[in-house]
């Protein structure tokens, strides 16, 4: 998984609130269990008309949104069914960083789990946010994991609060696999001694 340090780029505004995650990836793109190829299918019903054409006035489609890495969405983001195709999606596209007032618990998860920051703020923080997002080309923010600060455009900085351990994952970039590797010394003593104390198992 890629380290999460320090990412600077353009921050899309998404003020809707109860973003599921049918929404973020229709289920007609769950047949695969590849993590890549999902980001045509990210937020497809709002994306795209009937037709197949893009919807332009969906903020991805915009010209400034098109290589956007940061989500300013609203609250309750990622809420609906545990389909961890939704952050697949996300990282596919390009998004590493989602910022909103609340995630729904599993989607939170699945994020720290595919190199994905989700970062809580208040809702006065999230307005602000919302406004630096909206300046298109200009909606530049960097996301700091280490100092825990949100930059703005401006200059101005917003603190976030993150699980230690977490912090620790993404800083890393390690996964499930790989952190449990990094106990290994400590789990073969542990096997070793279990095994001396009882030779019957």
């Amino acid at each position: 998984m890629e380290k999460f340090t320090k990412l600077t780029g353009v921050a899309a505004p998404l003020p809707v609130v109860n973003i599921d995650t049918d929404m973020i990836i229709p289920k007609d793109y769950l047949k695969t269990i590849k993590r890549t190829g999902l980001g045509k299918g990210l937020f497809a019903e709002a994306r795209y008309n009937e037709d197949g054409t893009e919807n332009a006035d969906f903020v991805l489609n915009k010209p400034a949104y098109r290589n956007a890495k940061i989500l300013v969405a609203g609250d309750n983001f990622g809420c609906g069914s545990s389909r961890e195709h939704a952050p697949w999606a996300l990282l596919d596209f390009g998004i590493r960083c989602v910022i909103s007032t609340s995630f729904a618990d599993i989607f939170y998860n699945n994020c720290f789990k595919n190199g994905i920051l989700p970062i809580v703020v208040s809702p006065e923080d999230l307005e602000k946010l919302m406004d630096d997002a909206e300046r298109g080309s200009n909606a530049v923010l960097s996301v700091d994991l280490e100092a825990q600060e949100i930059t703005g455009p401006d200059g101005g900085a917003i603190h976030f609060d993150i699980d230690p351990g977490r912090r620790h994952i993404m800083l890393e970039g390690l996964d499930d696999i790989a952190s449990t590797l990094k106990s290994d010394a400590a789990i073969s003593s542990f096997e070793n001694r279990n095994r001396a104390a009882r030779p019957w198992l």
